[in-house]
């Protein structure tokens, strides 16, 4: 398995070791001590899936309380993935990473507790997965815009396809301190 750190501390690119032949390919997911080896210590709790077209974003999501860590990864497809690290007090808030995960490139992103999440389809089609350390609670959930100039992201595609309540996120700026997670020093 080989590591890949991003600008933000504490999220990495994981690039699982991948067996293939004429047959197809094996690969592992997940195994507790492997990964626990490699900084994620999570105890994960939730599985998620998701199926989208091209052109579909989704994010920038994150909750307050019950902050999900997110080992994501992409079954068929390709997406650009993105964090943001919304921790109030942290020497990189406001920033963000990403990363092309495939299910060619067999890529991982890690996303611990306390940033914003989400993707934008680049393929056709993408079945995304999640593996969350807490559960959905819809009363922690919050938003930040897609598009926020503060944050600047990159992303692939200008025109995309949101959700009505993606569509409705403020910018990071204009949510209030107390609603964001806080950062620890630890």
């Amino acid at each position: 398995m080989k590591i890949i750190e991003t600008k933000l501390p504490g999220v990495v690119i994981v690039e699982p070791r991948v067996f293939g032949d004429t047959r197809g390919f094996f690969q592992e997911t997940w195994q507790k001590s492997r990964y626990e080896a490699i900084g994620i210590n999570e105890q994960f709790v939730q599985d998620n899936i998701s199926f989208s077209t091209r052109g579909v974003l989704r994010g920038l999501h994150y909750q307050n309380p019950h902050a999900q860590g997110k080992l994501v990864s992409v079954v068929q497809g390709e997406v650009f993935d993105v964090a943001v690290d919304i921790r109030v007090g942290s020497p990189t808030f406001g920033q963000w990473a990403g990363a092309l995960l495939s299910g060619d490139n067999h890529r991982q992103l890690w996303i611990p507790p306390g940033f914003a999440h989400g993707f934008c389809v680049v393929s056709d089609t993408v079945y995304f997965t999640y593996k969350c350390s807490d559960v959905y609670a819809p009363e922690a959930e919050g938003g930040i815009s897609w598009n926020d100039p503060d944050i600047g992201i990159e992303w692939p595609l200008s025109a995309v396809e949101l959700s009505s309540k993606d569509k409705e996120y403020p910018r990071l700026r204009d949510i209030a301190l107390e609603r964001l997670p806080k950062f620890d020093r630890e």
